[in-house]
């Protein structure tokens, strides 16, 4: 069964624009499956087969006349190098939109090479997880079908095969696509003490990031835990919200919020296993904003677009959940786990627009009614903005 995914319009139309296009995102999101099912006409290769790989690495030219375009070029961030030798084909006719497309798992040693190789002749996209629009027949104002869903998360597999185990199938991708992925980037000897940082970690979603500390309890140095969070980064199971200010000097130096990519791994990494324990579990309003905030990243990357997304907060005590920035405007979120809505919960979203030029001010929450608030603030259902 193949589920349809929103990135496909934007990707034909980039097709016709573009002579190289690049999708990353984490292993198992579903790229290779997506272009194949939308790209019928063009050939598939897959860097992960060592042979095929070891011709890449050891004759490229060869490589390029024995694979031509239209081609898919799966994982290619096991041969960087191939990258400037397909600037070189891309360059002898650059309008022959859509030659290849390129998928990769590991985005910021593969983003290097791109821009040094490929600029200007490549379109990159971001494919997630499943957001909650890709996601056939759910009903998410249902409390116990939401909480089941952000317990199994968000990747194809569970849609496709409804019986998967989540607890076996967090612990199988950790071992098999995580760890392999992480060595190859980096020799990290203790996994057992990598696996300790992933629970701390797991432990702050949807709170700021203060790495010296998160050492501290895993008994790394500071400069080991940024390693760590870099490669996790990399391989897109960390997602970093970064502070708004108007001066984007300042957004640079402040700490970030912490979010993990899918809600499934970071359940399994805290032992939540039912809807009824992630319901009750003190954790439950940290994972419930790691899954609305996610979505709505999700929402632009299905576009093809970076999302403009921040949060806000002052040593006041002013926060803001969500922040898009939409250029001549601010829309600003706060995010409750309550079905019971109230006007202290809005209060920060208030004196926020009072401060800066903000279009609507919304509370998301479980209550399925659209709830007016006195100081201009809504409540809405999360799923309905």
């Amino acid at each position: 069964m193949y589920l349809h995914r929103r990135l496909e319009k934007p990707l034909k139309e980039a097709l016709r624009q573009f002579p190289v296009i690049l999708v990353t995102g984490p292993r198992q999101a579903g790229k290779s499956t997506l272009l194949q099912h939308t790209l019928k006409n063009y050939q598939y290769v897959t860097l992960d087969d060592i042979l095929v790989r070891n011709l890449a690495e050891s004759d490229p030219t060869l490589f390029l006349k024995t694979y031509e375009p239209p081609i898919i070029l799966d994982e290619i961030q096991y041969v960087p190098s191939l990258l400037s030798h397909i600037k070189l084909r891309v360059d002898a006719d650059r309008r022959n939109y859509g030659q290849y497309v390129l998928t990769g798992s590991q985005v910021f040693p593969l983003m290097k090479g791109v821009s040094e190789s490929l600029a200007g002749r490549i379109a990159i996209f971001q494919l997630y997880p499943l957001s909650w629009k890709e996601i056939p027949h759910v009903n998410c104002e249902n409390e116990i079908t939401m909480a089941e869903q952000t317990l199994k998360g968000f990747y194809p597999e569970f849609q496709v095969l409804p019986e998967l185990n989540p607890k076996f199938w967090h612990s199988a991708y950790l071992s098999t696509y995580l760890e392999r992925d992480l060595r190859a980037m980096r020799n990290i000897h203790d996994l057992g003490q990598f696996q300790r940082f992933l629970v701390l970690l797991a432990a702050r979603s949807a709170q700021l990031l203060n790495l010296n500390e998160i050492g501290k309890e895993c008994g790394i140095s500071q400069t080991t835990a940024k390693d760590w969070l870099t490669l996790l980064q990399a391989t897109s199971i960390i997602y970093l919200l970064e502070p708004y200010a108007r001066n984007i000097t300042k957004r640079i130096v402040k700490s970030p919020k912490l979010f993990f990519v899918d809600t499934g791994l970071l359940c399994y990494l805290l032992r939540i296993e039912t809807a009824e324990q992630l319901i009750h579990s003190p954790f439950g309003g940290h994972i419930f904003e790691n899954m609305v905030i996610m979505d709505k990243v999700k929402q632009y990357a299905e576009k093809g677009e970076r999302a403009p997304c921040y949060f806000y907060r002052t040593g006041g005590g002013l926060e803001v959940d969500l922040v898009i920035d939409q250029g001549d405007h601010l829309d600003a979120y706060q995010v409750k786990f309550s079905a019971t809505p109230n006007a202290d919960m809005t209060r920060s979203l208030a004196q926020f627009k009072n401060e800066y030029p903000v279009g609507k001010t919304v509370l998301l929450n479980l209550r399925k009614e659209r709830h007016p608030f006195s100081n201009g603030t809504t409540a809405l259902h999360w799923s309905h903005s």
